[in-house]
């Protein structure tokens, strides 16, 4: 579980900075709700990135604590630094949540098998915060079929 668990953690990390480049560079008409919807989502990924490294540190495993293991593990790709439209910078937030979403459910399945609930509970409440934000992030992206297809 502890591979997962840094798994996550990296993902985390380099999640968070790739939400501060969309932050920082998307543009178009909706430029001022997505620049607040990142900053929001920003904060939030930063708390599970505290959250799961005190939860490894509380099951005696080792979180992973530099950028260069950050990039090796993670899924989760950087961005170069230029413009965003609203459209693309919602599509790539969608995409990174759903496979964090994902990947929330797999540790929080192989916690219950391991019997460890801290993480079970943990995870869950991630997998059920991520089903909320993907929900909200759709019917944006679908509001009278604007900019947001594919």
């Amino acid at each position: 579980m502890a591979t997962n668990t840094n798994l996550y953690l990296s993902n985390l990390a380099v999640w968070l900075v790739k939400l501060h480049n969309l932050h920082w560079n998307v543009t178009g008409t909706a430029f001022y709700s997505v620049h607040e919807y990142t900053e929001q989502l920003y904060n939030q990924v930063m708390e599970q990135y505290d959250e799961v490294a005190e939860l490894m540190k509380m099951n005696g495993q080792q979180p992973a604590a530099r950028l260069s293991d950050y990039l090796k593990l993670a899924v989760i790709k950087e961005l170069d630094s230029r413009d965003f439209s609203v459209t693309e910078a919602l599509g790539i937030i969608e995409g990174d949540m759903m496979y964090m979403q994902n990947l929330a459910k797999e540790i929080r399945a192989e916690a219950a098998q391991a019997d460890c609930f801290q993480t079970q509970a943990l995870f869950e409440g991630f997998a059920a915060g991520f089903a909320k934000q993907l929900w909200m992030l759709r019917a944006t992206r679908s509001e009278g079929g604007c900019c947001c297809q594919g």
